[in-house]
């Protein structure tokens, strides 16, 4: 299991603090109202849309900010209107970082991105500097007091998934962005509930870090989430358990 999936569980128990700062509805907001936006409003025929409802749904989002969100991006209400952007880069030890965000501005954002990677020990990258070495994946959680792994591999089977992996106290499906809505409904079908469910990018291979670099990747990850413009954050490292086991008490 790469480092980066430990780092995404750890952000998964931080979701209530996060919500409560303000930090993550901000995000989810923002990608609901781009999703609308660029697929329509109606999560039945926007399955990206229907995936980033349920992310805001299981943060506890209110109801009526999903729908104002919605109606945002379709035009309904007005807003600030946000474009996608993407940063690559380097951290300590050569780990490669790509970096999605939303912004209403693009010069405001990038300036932040190249002070925090400058601060913390890394290098923004020119655009697909690192982009080969990630693939994009669907990745659903599901609870291991939920079902068992062999029902799991079975719906995978039939579904087209294409991996399940235990992760502390959950299953991690992996399936490719095609199969990923199947394996959804045939999880809901079996009745069997899923914690998240999302698309994501898996790094091919991964740098394993120690010491003073795996430190200091952490605090650059911490930093560029923390931007309120960066949706989301992928890297290729690996690091032992005992220093996530710190970061978790």
């Amino acid at each position: 299991m790469s480092g980066h999936s430990k780092w995404s569980q750890i952000k998964r128990k931080k979701g209530k603090e996060d919500a409560k700062r303000g930090n993550l509805f901000t995000k989810l907001i923002r990608e609901i109202a781009v999703i609308a936006k660029d697929g329509g409003g109606d999560p039945d025929t926007n399955p990206r849309l229907r995936t980033a409802i349920e992310s805001a749904k299981s943060a506890s989002m209110p109801k009526e900010n999903i729908e104002r969100a919605i109606k945002r991006g379709t035009g309904e209400l007005p807003g600030v209107s946000y474009e996608p952007v993407s940063y690559e880069g380097y951290g300590p030890g050569g780990v490669a970082l790509f970096i999605e965000a939303l912004t209403d501005n693009k010069n405001r954002t990038t300036s932040a991105m190249r002070h925090i990677f400058s601060q913390c020990g890394g290098n923004l990258g020119s655009s697909g500097c690192v982009a080969w070495m990630f693939v994009e994946k669907g990745t659903i959680y599901v609870a291991k007091n939920e079902t068992t792994e062999e029902t799991l591999l079975e719906v995978c089977i039939e579904e087209g998934g294409e991996d399940v992996v235990l992760e502390g106290d959950s299953f991690r499906i992996t399936t490719s962005p095609d199969k990923f809505e199947n394996v959804k409904k045939a999880l809901e079908e079996r009745k069997i509930k899923y914690r998240d469910a999302e698309f994501t990018k898996i790094p091919k291979s991964t740098v394993k870090l120690e010491g003073k670099n795996a430190v200091q990747t952490l605090k650059l990850m911490d930093s560029i989430e923390e931007q309120e413009d960066v949706q989301k954050v992928y890297a290729n490292f690996d690091i032992p358990d005992e220093i996530f086991e710190k970061l978790e008490a």
